[in-house]
């Protein structure tokens, strides 16, 4: 039985690996000790943690020995060749990248949602991409409620989505052109890709590389972790995934249709007392989810809810959340509680 746990952190000075070290602390998760790994080119960066100082150390195999377990937010190239050596010597593993999500032995997870998944791991657990997890926590009520059929999404997605680069980035871009300059884009909406595009003042209808059906890979996430967390590959789910000049706070505008007929105030009410979920919905007075109130907070916050005018059983609504705690630390670190109670009671 586990009192509490030996933890690493993989990634730890990236601004996921960060927020999974704070959101520890404000979460008091019950540690018995905290390990902070990088890559060889941060090891040795000293880290203050509630006073104590922690030196970061390389991110090898043999890091993970004695190790209960560890969050990785340190990319799919890390994750695919270290998570397997973590596990191997007794370590959990909750992954934030996509390396392990759509595998049928990996778990993914969202707590709000399927925790009952968590029993079944393997070693490894996924942590969703952040636009689903916070479409999924709120939609879960309803779902389950009256039954999601169809799903069309458009997200407006902060630039810290793509890391700290592409923040510096926006806020440098949007200085340039206060100034009466040019920016000058490397890194969006790929790095990779020869076309780079301003975010700043500017709205970018690309996150990642598009797939040969016209939808880029960060749509097609949306659609399949979406089938995959509610066990239901027959729910339509239509995604345009779009970045804008956010530096914290993913916004989504969904519209749903359901399988049974519903009441907007029953909605209101079921997320209202769902779990995760902060209803922000009167629009007489001008209250409803933002990004800039969201950034720091733990919530998914969910307004706009409007039935459709036209279409029997339709319904619109604005889901809101912080990026980089609910859509990554967050959600990793409501797993790994989950696991330990799970440890603790034997399971």
């Amino acid at each position: 039985m586990i009192q509490g746990a030996r933890v690493a952190v993989v990634g730890a000075t990236g601004a996921v690996g960060q927020a999974m070290v704070e959101t520890l602390m404000r979460r008091e998760f019950p540690l018995q000790s905290l390990r902070l790994l990088a890559s060889k080119r941060s090891a040795g960066t000293e880290v203050v943690v509630r006073g104590v100082v922690h030196r970061v150390e390389e991110a090898t195999p043999d890091a993970f020995a004695g190790i209960d377990i560890a969050l990785f937010s340190a990319g799919g190239d890390v994750s695919l060749a270290l998570a397997p050596e973590a596990v191997a010597r007794g370590a959990l593993v909750i992954d934030n990248t996509s390396a392990f999500r759509m595998r049928e032995d990996v778990p993914l997870v969202v707590p709000e949602v399927n925790p009952q998944e968590i029993a079944k791991h393997r070693g490894i657990i996924a942590n969703p991409n952040c636009s689903t997890i916070q479409m999924v926590v709120a939609l879960n009520p309803i779902h389950r409620e009256y039954g999601v059929r169809r799903i069309v999404v458009s997200t407006y997605q902060a630039a810290s989505g793509a890391g700290q680069r592409a923040v510096d980035e926006l806020k440098q871009g949007a200085a340039a052109m206060l100034s009466g300059g040019d920016p000058q884009p490397q890194l969006l909406p790929v790095a990779r890709l020869e076309r780079h595009y301003p975010l700043a003042f500017n709205v970018l209808p690309q996150i990642d590389v598009f797939e040969e059906n016209g939808y880029s890979r960060e749509e097609m996430k949306m659609v399949r972790e979406t089938h995959k967390i509610f066990g239901d590959d027959r729910i339509q789910v239509t995604p345009t995934a779009v970045r804008v000049p956010v530096v914290y706070g993913h916004a989504e505008a969904v519209y749903i249709e359901t399988d049974r007929p519903f009441a907007v105030e029953d909605v209101r009410r079921l997320l209202a007392e769902a779990p995760g979920v902060v209803l922000e919905d009167d629009p007489q007075r001008q209250i409803y989810p933002q990004p800039l109130h969201a950034a720091g907070q733990f919530p998914v916050f969910v307004g706009r809810l409007r039935e459709d005018l036209f279409v029997k059983n339709g319904l619109s609504l604005w889901i809101v959340a912080d990026n980089i705690l609910k859509g990554a630390a967050l959600n990793a670190v409501q797993i790994a509680e989950l696991w330990l109670q799970q440890e603790a009671r034997g399971q």
